[in-house]
């Protein structure tokens, strides 16, 4: 087991998860998921500070998200970064930072 590249979420999915079927039979699944800290400011106010996480995920780990995770719904996940970029149709190259998920745990309840 590798400590390189790892990453361990909980969070709650922000959108329905979006699903892409390949010609060869596999599949990917995509969903957005938020964590939030929360923190004590220097007038004493408690502050919530939420991220977003762009979630990716293949193969039969990617049909358990198509059929188990719908929005909001409340998971943990370990997998790992990874970086792509495209270009937009101007033409400009964008960069994404994405997490590969390796294991998911459904969270919650129902």
């Amino acid at each position: 087991m590798s400590l390189r590249n790892k990453v361990t979420l909980i969070g709650y999915t922000g959108k329905e998860v979006e699903t892409v079927n390949f010609e060869s039979g596999s599949i990917k699944a995509s969903v957005s998921l938020a964590t939030s800290d929360h923190y004590t400011n220097a007038k004493g106010e408690k502050v919530e500070e939420t991220q977003w996480h762009n979630l990716i995920a293949f193969g039969k780990t990617a049909e358990i998200l198509q059929k188990y995770v719908p929005k909001g719904k409340e998971i943990a996940i370990e997998g790992k970064l990874t970086y792509r970029s495209y270009d937009d149709k101007d033409g400009i190259k964008r960069y994404i930072t994405e997490i590969r998920i390796d294991e998911i745990l459904l969270l919650g309840g129902k």
